[in-house]
């Protein structure tokens, strides 16, 4: 298997004993190499024997869109542990990734208003500070001296951890947790990362505007947003109708007329 063929990307991992990257970020390596070879080739590089790009480029899985219930979210919110509650109102309100989730107090500028941190990609992403932010953030203050999110250990580990102190809140921890909460509440079908999702579907579905979901949730190109385009079908239909009985009135009037 040669390096920098399809199959060689495909059986990296997201992280060490982590899951396989998908499709999508095999294909933008694809992509990449195929824009830095035509780069090349512009400054009087040639190549014998080139990849054909299109044979490495794996075929995309239809995403699915999931969206929370307000039955489901309020199974959710009554199994929720209230150290854990922020974390996730957090996600809820900004629609951000989970790795984007874990802050530390040196990204929180209460002074500008701002949340500034390192995204997917290290890309540099900016967060205003709204009112329900602010009421979610606040009062974690003096939790912990340098992380946001915190749990209480409800079980001390002798040389470890003291039952009743407080934690900060890791990656292998909350998805342990989210295992069992979503358990307790009964909800199914149902991943954190789905949170992004029914933050962008609501946010669309209010604001009928694709390009203020695609800066809310950071995506480099507007045709990853368009997954969500669906939200919009409702519109299409009420255009469609009111073309259709505008040509019925008119109809109506040229028979009168006539």
């Amino acid at each position: 298997m040669l390096p920098g063929s399809s199959a060689w990307r495909r059986g990296h991992r997201v992280r060490e004993n982590g899951p396989l990257i998908s499709a999508f970020t095999v294909n933008h390596t694809v992509v990449t190499l195929r824009r830095l070879f035509t780069r090349a080739k512009l400054w009087g590089a040639r190549f014998d024997h080139e990849p054909k790009w299109s044979k490495h480029l794996l075929k995309l899985p239809t995403e699915r869109v999931r969206e929370l219930s307000d039955d489901e979210a309020n199974r959710l919110d009554a199994a929720m542990r209230d150290d854990y509650a922020p974390f996730f109102a957090f996600a809820q309100t900004t629609g951000w990734r989970l790795n984007e989730c874990f802050l530390c107090w040196s990204e929180v500028n209460w002074s500008t208003g701002q949340i500034t941190k390192l995204g997917k990609g290290d890309r540099r992403i900016t967060l205003k500070i709204t009112p329900s932010i602010r009421e979610i953030l606040w009062p974690l203050r003096g939790q912990h001296p340098k992380f946001v999110f915190t749990y209480v250990c409800r079980r001390g580990e002798q040389g470890r951890m003291m039952k009743g102190a407080r934690y900060p809140i890791t990656y292998a921890g909350l998805e342990s947790y989210w295992r069992r909460v979503r358990r307790r509440a009964g909800v199914t079908g149902f991943r954190f990362h789905d949170y992004r999702h029914d933050f962008a579907t609501k946010l669309l579905r209010h604001s009928r505007n694709l390009r203020l979901v695609q800066k809310a949730l950071h995506h480099a190109s507007i045709k990853t947003t368009e997954r969500y385009a669906h939200v919009l079908a409702s519109e299409v239909a009420e255009a469609m109708e009111a073309v259709s009985k505008s040509r019925n009135r008119s109809r109506r009037h040229l028979r009168e007329v006539s």
